[in-house]
């Protein structure tokens, strides 16, 4: 029985990290920025956004084909449900932000771009949507950060105080 995830798991999980990283900064350093930069941050933040999206529901697909290799020694059945949990609502989070995001972004009426390109707006804006829309956006990636950073801590937990091979298994195979 394999150790670890397959090197696609590990390579999107990895990925996927990465572009929430980007995602969350584009916002959150826009504002060091003159505003005529404005744009640009939107455009990544609004393009990672659509690329989690995508990776998640991809290694989601993969999920469902490779399940995940066994922890060792075997945690109690407590953990692993509140570790499947943690997982829901990452997976959740994941497609829920950026599904709210692409309708906030339509329903605002303006042209926007994702990936450098002009992405569809409808014809007339519902700023009431919109803006409800970016209320629950905002808390669920406030949120995020919570959730991000209890499974960070979760992982090295078992890497240090449980002594198991939680994190291993997420980690990079090393050359031979």
């Amino acid at each position: 029985m394999r150790d670890k995830y397959s090197g696609l798991q590990i390579g999107l999980h990895w990925l996927v990290f990465l572009l929430v990283i980007i995602t969350y900064c584009a916002m959150e350093l826009r504002g060091f920025f003159p505003r005529e930069y404005r744009p640009v941050f939107n455009m990544v933040h609004v393009s990672g956004g659509i690329s989690v999206l995508v990776l998640t529901v991809a290694r989601l697909l993969i999920r469902i084909k490779r399940p995940a290799p066994p922890i060792m020694p075997k945690p109690k059945p407590m953990m692993t449900g509140m570790a499947h949990l943690g997982h829901l609502v990452i997976y959740l989070l994941f497609i829920v932000l950026p599904v709210m995001g692409f309708v906030m972004m339509y329903n605002r009426g303006n042209p926007w771009i994702a990936f450098g390109i002009s992405m569809p707006h409808a014809a007339e804006s519902n700023f009431d949507l919109a803006d409800t829309l970016k209320e629950y956006h905002i808390f669920l990636a406030n949120l995020g950060y919570w959730v991000i950073g209890l499974h960070a801590a979760a992982a090295l937990a078992h890497h240090y105080y449980w002594r198991d091979n939680t994190l291993l298994r997420m980690m990079p195979r090393k050359r031979s």
